[in-house]
């Protein structure tokens, strides 16, 4: 089963429906609020975690520093509404379950990149 880190900025409603959905999550926002992006990207390659961000830096911390990571979902949304986000990581978890694992996904309103 996927564990996932949901970052501070995604919040507490998406950690919720996600632990609802069964899987097991670490939001930062309820457990760790004010930590770096340095610590967040850290800890869940340590702990083995899916990070789930809006945080574009993170793509800089992949890419530019080459970070090692065990996935990250980088939300590019236009509505940034809980309601939003759950949708669009609902269909994103439904298409590619286990596939995102160890990957750069970058998931908007009109579909899904994969990175490395």
């Amino acid at each position: 089963m996927m564990r996932f880190l949901v970052d501070e900025c995604t919040g507490p409603t998406v950690a919720r429906w996600l632990r609802e959905q069964g899987y097991t999550v670490f939001s930062v926002y309820e457990e760790a609020r004010g930590i770096t992006d340095e610590e967040v990207i850290q800890k869940a390659h340590d702990e083995g975690w899916i990070l789930i961000t809006n945080d574009k830096d993170f793509g800089e911390k992949v890419y530019r520093e080459r970070r090692p990571h065990n996935g990250v979902i980088l939300l590019r949304l236009e509505d940034e509404r809980s309601s939003n986000k759950i949708r669009v990581l609902k269909q994103l978890l439904e298409k590619y379950g286990t596939r995102i694992v160890g990957r750069f996904v970058v998931v908007s309103e009109r579909g899904v990149r994969f990175g490395k």
